[in-house]
């Protein structure tokens, strides 16, 4: 029996039903007010046709899909603005800016990049002078033993030569043949490795000349990034250090 002057108090059964019962109103209640928070309570919409007439509503305006819409309050302040329906043609031109423009972010990323990495690696002038002694003299290796090979193998072709003599006029041996035709393979090979070391030898001076030129810019105080992509010379081959952190 209950004391006299005590509150009630609801059976558990009670609050548990209460508590149920909001749990499924809520998500219902919800929704609608984030619905209604432009269309609803009070919204209007307006925005200016293609015949310049200004046109209001209570909610998007079919007539003005392609221009902004403004959504006013009561008081005819701006609570937002609707955006335009781009067409096809509008959409991929704005993703294609948008490509652009990545593009561009990631094109300076790599430029600082570029231009940090040289000026650690060429705090000074001297530095960069040495690296590329360095980086020549290895190619100035691979020529010095080209021409060494090719001397070689004229001296290798002397007595085959002499051996020809007699057989003026007459078909070689097949022996003394396929000799000739080894010499003249080696020779055309270190031909072509004199070419592509003597070019190498350009390009690698390119690249240490186009280096030069944007580090004396960033010793005099540019900012790395600011000076665009570096050029980089065609290959033609790899020499050791000539690309190192590049």
């Amino acid at each position: 029996m209950r004391a006299r002057g005590s509150p009630l108090r609801s059976p558990p059964a009670a609050g548990l039903l209460r508590a149920l019962a909001l749990a499924l109103v809520l998500p219902l209640v919800l929704p609608v007010s984030a619905q209604t928070r432009d269309s609803g309570s009070g919204a209007i919409y307006t925005c200016i046709d293609d015949q310049g007439r200004r046109i209001t509503s209570d909610r998007p305006i079919a007539a003005c899909t392609a221009k902004e819409q403004h959504i006013l309050n009561k008081d005819g302040s701006v609570r937002s603005v609707h955006p335009p329906t781009l067409t096809a043609d509008e959409h991929a031109e704005r993703e294609a800016r948008e490509r652009r423009a990545s593009a561009e972010r990631m094109a300076l990323v790599e430029a600082t990049r570029r231009d940090k990495n040289l000026l650690q690696r060429f705090p000074d002038e001297p530095a960069h002078r040495k690296a590329r002694e360095a980086a020549l003299d290895t190619v100035r290796l691979a020529i010095k033993a080209t021409e060494e090979r090719m001397k070689e193998l004229q001296a290798e072709r002397k007595p085959l030569m002499n051996e020809a003599e007699f057989y003026a006029g007459k078909r070689l041996p097949p022996k003394l043949k396929s000799q000739f035709d080894a010499n003249d393979a080696a020779l055309e090979a270190q031909k072509e490795a004199a070419t592509t070391q003597q070019a190498e030898l350009e390009r690698l001076n390119r690249l240490y000349d186009n280096e030069l030129a944007r580090l004396r810019r960033l010793w005099a105080g540019a900012a790395p990034g600011s000076l665009g992509a570096l050029p980089t010379p065609g290959a033609a081959g790899n020499a050791k250090d000539a690309t190192a952190g590049r």
